[in-house]
């Protein structure tokens, strides 16, 4: 197993083990992570080690020192991303008059990270820090739709509807043809969302940039100028993102 594989291996687990209030057991975080068991313990072992993890009767649950990597990670991330986003963000949203959002993954969640609000009277606002559903949202599935396929996992067994998933997954496939994602209505009844990915370098998705307003302002006339903004302002992030990482 490679370097990069261990590590997605490793961030799985502690995804699963974030998304839960209990303790897991080895067999259990296995099954989630699809990983065999005998290779679980030893990650398990090594995040233990390091105080990622700690076991309390044979059970797993994060450790107190997870915080700390948390703590270093949003700075990296407010660094490298929201810093470089953020002046993309401006010309977009005085493009479009509509709030832009800068939102990453967290576990079966997006949080946003950036924000930068319409001058309008009317508009929509989302504070920094707050957390949406992966699968619900312009936002999410800009994301979700070019997530691996144990997230796409993980969303089923959290949907836990077979009819629901399946709509979800043929909405995700549409989103991946097209390279974003439009909802209405989905996350607040008002208002419509308009969201396209931003990659690494390793063509990963990191994260979504949005356009969000009021349903009544976004009609159809207005849709693929917002796209085709939208789309080229999340390009040029990545590309940015990317330059500054090859330094």
């Amino acid at each position: 197993m490679n370097g990069s594989k261990t590590l997605e291996r490793a961030l799985d687990i502690l995804f699963i083990l974030a998304e839960r209030e209990t303790f897991l057991s080895v067999k259990e975080i296995a099954s989630k992570a699809s990983i065999p068991e005998s290779t679980t313990y030893r990650f398990l072992q090594t995040l233990e080690k390091n105080g990622i993890i700690e076991r309390e009767e044979g059970k797993i649950k994060l450790g107190l020192r997870i915080l700390e990597l948390a703590r270093v990670l949003y700075q990296q991330i407010d660094r490298e991303l929201d810093v470089i986003a953020k002046p993309t963000m401006e010309k977009l949203t005085e493009e479009i008059g509509e709030t832009s959002l800068l939102t990453v993954r967290t576990g079966l969640k997006i949080m946003c990270i950036q924000q930068i609000e319409s001058k309008r009277l009317i508009r929509m606002a989302v504070n920094k820090g707050r957390t949406l559903p992966l699968h619900q949202g312009a936002s999410g599935k800009a994301i979700l739709a070019f997530e691996n396929q144990q997230v796409l996992n993980r969303i089923e067994e959290l949907i836990n509807e077979k009819e629901r998933y399946k709509k979800l997954k043929e909405e995700l496939d549409v989103i991946q043809k097209n390279g974003f994602s439009m909802t209405v209505g989905e996350v607040d009844q008002d208002i419509t969302g308009i969201a396209a990915p931003i990659f690494d370098r390793q063509n990963g998705v990191i994260a979504s940039l949005s356009i969000v307003g009021p349903k009544s302002r976004i009609y159809e006339s207005f849709v693929n100028l917002i796209t085709n903004a939208t789309v080229q302002a999340a390009d040029e992030i990545s590309r940015k993102l990317q330059q500054i990482v090859d330094l």
